[in-house]
């Protein structure tokens, strides 16, 4: 056994390319971030994390401040079954035999952008945790477009993501 499985508790990606180069994922308290040009595929991308957890068992909280929550919801569908987002209405009740399968749960929570701060996404994951449905998994969709302290864009972005990892340390 490698000394760092004995100290990090990780949680795998979809991806053994990316478990390779972290040494076998996230692990609590760490914060992964994906940074590309628009249209590339990030929130694609975020997706497949969560539905990997979720088909896992895990509890997952996606936050998204860009698509509403039913646009996310119908592309976790479409990742979770396998079928194309387009074609999902034409296989309704092969999707929701699908879902019912699941282990974990999904929370899809949509804000409008810069309506909310990291301090606001805490207060959601209390309530979470009060409703017994504490996230094993956090996704912010995407955090450049919270609230943030600061009024230059650089220093907002910088306590934006400073408070996004101490927000990973606590939970």
């Amino acid at each position: 056994e490698r000394y760092t499985d004995a100290v990090r508790d990780t949680k795998e990606t979809p991806w053994e390319v990316v478990n390779d180069l972290t040494d076998g994922g996230l692990g609590k308290g760490e914060l992964g971030v994906f940074v590309a040009p628009a249209g590339i595929g990030k929130s694609w991308g975020l997706i497949n994390i969560g539905a990997n957890a979720v088909k896992k068992g895990m509890t997952v909280v996606h936050y998204t401040l860009e698509l509403n929550e039913a646009y996310v919801g119908l592309r976790y569908d479409s990742v979770i079954t396998g079928i194309a987002n387009q074609n999902l209405k034409h296989y309704q009740s092969q999707v929701k035999e699908d879902l019912e399968k699941l282990k974990g749960e999904l929370i899809i929570k949509y804000y409008p952008t810069k309506t909310i701060s990291v301090i606001g996404l805490r207060a959601h994951i209390e309530k979470c945790i009060m409703q017994d449905k504490r996230p094993d998994v956090v996704i912010v969709d995407y955090a450049d477009l919270l609230r943030g302290p600061g009024q230059e864009k650089r220093h907002e972005l910088e306590g934006i993501y400073e408070d996004l990892r101490g927000l990973a340390g606590e939970y």
